[in-house]
């Protein structure tokens, strides 16, 4: 045992940090001289139970105003040196009172061996306490680790990983982006507008829905039949270089009279023809003439006949024709996920699968051309991808969309298959990049 001579050095200021002359005026007493006393002192704080045994205890803490934390590493800063009572007393003083209890116990550690000891603090009374020289208490391995001491390190290591949980949340939480920003001076775009233009379309759209059911009503047609006719009008679209939204409005068009109206086997094709010569009127600048239609039939109806049927189709319709299909969301939604040339082409292929399938009736407009892009993504990339900014322009989650994307990679596998193989021939094509011979997102199926 040895120990510490007090002097007048040994007493700080409560304002002053914990380094200099003052800290450094602590000296060891020779071990040689004998079993020596501390001195009493009565100015120690009765909270007091325990003296520090280590050395740099002091430099293991870090002083935050008032307060004082553990900390991992010792500051450069701080001379080393034993902590006599008198000082341990002081520096406990200007603590608070939460402070105050974990400092009831010490923490010795040799630098060396790298072994953690903690001395625990004589609870019995207040008197006099020998020192005992870190190099003494080197081999003490057999003082446990108090038990309240091991549960505040797991609170905090527990607090630490919530923090880092917190972080990485933060840090992953992708922005969604603004897709009209580059666009503001572009009157075309009416970006003052477009938000408000979109959120009436997807109001109306369920106006354009027909029931997927409606063929039960009919007495001559099916659904095969329905099928083929659009299937057909695919090529004759294709034939005729029309635009992209003629097709899916002649479509809309064909199912919502079907609804409406008892039509026979043999007038079918006359209702599709009629249809895209409406469609074509909307939406094309130059229109085919109805002599075109004619000749396509192969002169299977004639002139009047078209007339009498557009008549007829128009006042079923009441003249509505500005609904939305699933042609004027995929503008705005290939425009949210950034998307290039291969990409639009692959999602106007798979939409387009869509229009002969009956079952996809179903769905609304905005969903089909939401599900087209996200299984055309997957497609391409051999992955689900859907981010913050598709979806928030989509109004559709990566959920909402699975029930609907497998369909259309089923549909996708068997386009080149069977009878009905208009879409496929049209996309197979040097003109749409060969998209019809894209691999399937075959893995979204065991989802």
């Amino acid at each position: 045992m040895s120990g510490l001579e007090k002097t007048s050095s040994d007493t700080i200021n409560p304002t002053s940090n914990f380094q200099g002359s003052r800290m450094a005026s602590a000296k060891f007493v020779n071990k040689d001289m004998g079993n020596y006393n501390r001195r009493a002192l009565s100015n120690i704080n009765p909270n007091i139970i325990g003296a520090t045994l280590n050395p740099y205890v002091v430099s293991k803490r870090e002083f935050l105003g008032k307060d004082m934390i553990l900390c991992d590493k010792k500051p450069s800063n701080v001379p080393h040196r034993p902590i006599t009572r008198e000082f341990s007393a002081q520096v406990i003083q200007h603590c608070s009172s939460n402070v105050r209890d974990v400092l009831c116990v010490y923490q010795a550690c040799d630098l060396e061996t790298k072994n953690l000891h903690t001395v625990a603090a004589n609870h019995s009374g207040l008197g006099d306490c020998g020192i005992v020289d870190v190099e003494d208490f080197v081999d003490a391995k057999d003082v446990p680790v108090p038990m309240f001491v091991k549960h505040t390190e797991a609170i905090l290591d527990e607090i630490h990983k919530v923090e880092e949980v917190e972080m990485e949340d933060v840090e992953e939480e992708e922005p969604v982006m603004d897709i009209d920003c580059c666009n503001l001076k572009d009157p075309l775009s009416v970006v003052e507008y477009i938000n408000e233009i979109y959120a009436h379309y997807r109001k109306t759209e369920r106006f354009s829905c027909v029931s997927p059911n409606y063929m039960l009503h009919q007495s001559d047609i099916n659904e095969k039949m329905r099928a083929i006719l659009i299937d057909w009008l695919i090529e004759v679209h294709h034939k005729f270089e029309l635009m992209e939204e003629t097709l899916f409005l002649t479509v809309n068009l064909i199912d919502r009279f079907l609804e409406r109206r008892i039509v026979m086997r043999k007038k079918l094709q006359l209702v599709g023809v009629t249809a895209m010569l409406l469609a074509c009127k909307y939406e094309e600048v130059s229109i085919p003439m109805i002599e075109d239609f004619v000749l396509i039939t192969d002169k299977a109806y004639t002139k009047n006949d078209i007339l009498e049927m557009e008549k007829l189709m128009v006042n079923t319709l009441q003249f509505n024709f500005s609904l939305p299909t699933p042609f004027v969301f995929m503008r705005r939604f290939l425009k949210a996920v950034q998307s290039n040339k291969k990409l639009e082409v692959l999602s106007s292929f798979i939409v387009e699968l869509c229009l002969v399938e009956n079952e996809m009736l179903k769905f609304p407009p905005s969903l089909l051309s939401a599900a087209a892009i996200y299984t055309a993504q997957c497609s391409l990339c051999r992955l689900k991808q859907w981010s913050k900014t598709s979806e928030w322009y989509t109004n559709y989650s990566e959920d909402q969309l699975l029930e609907c994307s497998r369909l259309m990679v089923a549909f996708h596998q068997n386009a080149g298959k069977g009878k009905l193989t208009g879409v496929y021939r049209k996309y197979n094509t040097r003109k749409f990049g060969f998209a019809a011979k894209a691999e399937p997102a075959e893995f979204l199926l065991g989802f």
